[in-house]
């Protein structure tokens, strides 16, 4: 870990608190959270980043995370809501990383957001605010989000640790003539968001054009498009997304209109995707 002197990261004007959960955009927990933020402190602005993950599901709370956290500025506290229960191996941590700060517990989640080292980790070590353990989101991570986001140093809330539990990554594998990765996220329009990156497509693509071999089906694809609306309403196209990940849509496909990618081609998360390549 780098050297810290314990001070904050510099304040954006806002104070802002971001959430990412398992717990469904009408759940009356997340509606808890909140109130119990901004009635700590009513200057809070609570920003939603996704409360559609799956359940327990780390990676795609780190996917959310990983692919938000840089729109937001320095001084934002991102607190993730799923998995909270912490065990002997798994605990309830705060990562700095970017002038922002991450809590939620460290089940793999961080290692998996942190794409360089952490400026610093803090174990929490602040009591529950409630008798009942059941609800850390709400009788933790709320006080040490309030705490953080209004200035506070990491010191107070917890203690300093050299490490971060490690996850390993859903990997590329390659050949000559073909490439593999897994989808990672279908968003809210079906569109399938895998873990190939632009660089890496390069590498193998070599500029051939390639199929992509379903149970139902081979979708040749000659090259790949810049916007969904080079192709017709209701036909599949293939791109490189805002995050530079080979992305699967349907234009101006979605749940009410005729089904997303993930519906009409059978994939969904952890699926996995094989692209062929040919000299034609």
């Amino acid at each position: 870990m780098s050297e810290f002197d314990e001070s904050p990261p510099p304040q954006s004007a806002a104070r802002i608190v971001t959430l990412t959960s398992d717990l469904g955009a009408d759940s009356l927990y997340l509606a808890s959270i909140k109130g119990a933020l901004v009635s700590r402190d009513p200057s809070i602005h609570v920003i939603d980043i996704s409360h559609a993950i799956r359940p327990f599901d780390f990676r795609q709370a780190a996917f959310a995370l990983r692919n938000t956290a840089g729109a937001f500025p320095p001084g934002t506290v991102h607190v993730l809501a799923l998995n909270t229960m912490p065990t002997e191996e798994d605990v309830h941590r705060v990562m700095q990383l970017g002038g922002q700060f991450f809590v939620g517990m460290d089940d793999g989640v961080f290692g998996m957001i942190a794409e360089k080292e952490p400026e610093a980790v803090y174990d929490i070590t602040v009591q529950s605010e409630s008798d009942s353990l059941t609800f850390p989101s709400l009788n933790v991570f709320v006080q040490v989000a309030c705490h953080l986001v209004s200035g506070g140093v990491p010191a107070v809330i917890g203690r300093r640790t050299d490490r971060i539990s490690n996850a390993v990554l859903q990997s590329l594998t390659s050949g000559e003539d073909w490439l593999q990765g897994v989808v990672q996220y279908v968003d809210g329009y079906g569109n399938l968001i895998t873990n190939i990156d632009e660089k890496f497509f390069n590498k193998v693509a070599k500029g051939r054009p390639f199929c992509i071999p379903l149970r139902t089906l081979r979708t040749k694809v000659s090259h790949i498009k810049k916007t969904y609306n080079e192709v017709p309403v209701g036909d599949r196209v293939v791109l490189f997304n805002h995050m530079g990940l080979l992305e699967i849509a349907i234009n101006k496909g979605g749940p009410s209109s005729g089904g997303g990618a993930s519906q009409l081609l059978g994939l969904k998360v952890d699926s996995i995707l094989r692209l062929e390549f040919t000299s034609e």
